[in-house]
């Protein structure tokens, strides 16, 4: 009958050992800490512009722009756009469009270094298809004037920036009479305006984009149809949510990659740990595998034990590298949107599936590095461990 060492028995040795096992557990946990932080920071950043979109709404844009900043839209288009048949209509029968000029300013941070602001131009009706944005601090801007209000994010992170202040840009001195909460959203890092009056002060002859909520959702594709057939439009539309998602790929994708990388390379540093720690083991407890194999337990067992030894050590340095790494949640932070060159404030998202990966990942390097030096002792001698001993 095969016989399994118990599993005592190998969280004994870890613990007779426990400098050097908190040592190697300790360089895992890093790695992990690495690991995690960068796929809650890719998750963060996802989850901050998907959640930006609404799923009845649609963005208009001109053929080959990726972003609203490269994209300009004539008045006259945007006067069809709005006769489209399938838009929805507010309780006054007017149609739910927004005509909206987008620009990037530069403002100086609280640290005293300058970041990108986007300033969007729009209007009471931009405010109503975007119900998940509130004006938490003092009120909207007028129709008309130069007043502004500013997403939680620019208050925070940006001097002199409160309801009552003045900022200066584009020849014109704007007020801030409010501060709009987009609940953690990409326009919580966004300036608004009166399109008309941004429009003139930047001197720009056309919008930037065109934003329009459907009166059915399912009818998505017959309006797409209708705008892009029309021969005096050379503009293209997405559903707002697919807009933002693809505006987060390109930032996501390289913090990805990058992130990776690095804790590809730091993992190999803790591999080699682990097979140091590992292959000591092995050689201080000769007599003990001897004993073990004469007591009836096989080159299998040994082998599942030295794993198991290996694969604990890594699974208690990925739980603690995974805690460390879960109270980045609590951290605001900024980054520079690839797609839109501004800055994009966000939160680092810790969720099941990034604890899992974490955790394998662990395992993983447990497994690698406590491979050979389990091998090793499975393969040793009864005659030659006894002797040895």
């Amino acid at each position: 009958m095969r016989r399994a060492v118990p599993l005592a028995y190998i969280a004994r040795n870890l613990w007779v050992r426990r400098v050097t096992t908190a040592l190697t557990a300790g360089g895992m946990a890093l790695v992990i800490f690495v690991f995690a932080t960068v796929l809650m920071m890719t998750e963060g950043i996802r989850a901050t512009l998907v959640a930006t979109g609404q799923p009845d709404n649609v963005v208009v844009l001109r053929k080959g722009s990726n972003a609203e900043i490269t994209s300009t839209i004539g008045r006259e288009q945007a006067g069809i756009i709005e006769s489209l048949p399938g838009i929805a209509t507010d309780a006054a029968g007017q149609p739910l469009v927004s005509r909206e000029p987008v620009v990037l300013n530069s403002l100086v941070k609280r640290n005293g270094k300058p970041g990108n602001v986007t300033l969007r131009g729009t209007s009471a009706t931009g405010l109503a298809l975007r119900p998940q944005v509130h004006i938490v601090e003092g009120r909207f801007f007028r129709p008309g004037s130069a007043e502004i209000v500013v997403g939680r994010a620019v208050a925070r992170g940006y001097d002199g920036v409160a309801p009552g202040s003045t900022l200066r840009f584009a020849g014109r001195d704007w007020t801030v009479v409010g501060i709009l909460d987009a609940g953690k959203t990409g326009f919580d890092s966004e300036i608004w305006g009166d399109s008309e009056q941004l429009m003139q002060a930047f001197r720009r002859l056309a919008y930037s984009s065109v934003i329009f909520r459907l009166a059915e959702p399912s009818s998505f594709e017959a309006v797409r149809a209708r705008l892009e057939d029309d021969p005096r439009l050379t503009l293209e539309a997405k559903p707002e949510i697919r807009f933002y998602a693809e505006q987060s790929e390109q930032l996501a994708n390289f913090i990805s990659i990058l992130g990776t990388a690095l804790a590809l390379i730091f993992s190999t540093g803790a591999i080699v740990g682990a097979a140091i720690t590992m292959f000591g083991a092995v050689a201080s407890r000769v007599g003990e595998i001897g004993t073990l194999r004469a007591l009836g337990f096989r080159r299998e067992a040994v082998l599942v034990a030295f794993l198991g030894e290996s694969l604990l050590l890594a699974f208690v340095g990925g739980v603690f590298g995974l805690a460390a790494a879960s109270l980045m949640q609590f951290v605001d932070v900024s980054t520079t949107n690839f797609a839109t060159f501004s800055e994009l404030a966000f939160q680092f998202r810790l969720t099941p599936v990034i604890g899992a990966k974490a955790i394998a990942f662990a395992l993983a390097m447990g497994l690698i590095g406590g491979f050979v030096p389990a091998w090793r002792a499975a393969r040793l001698k009864i005659v030659d461990c006894l002797r040895a001993a």
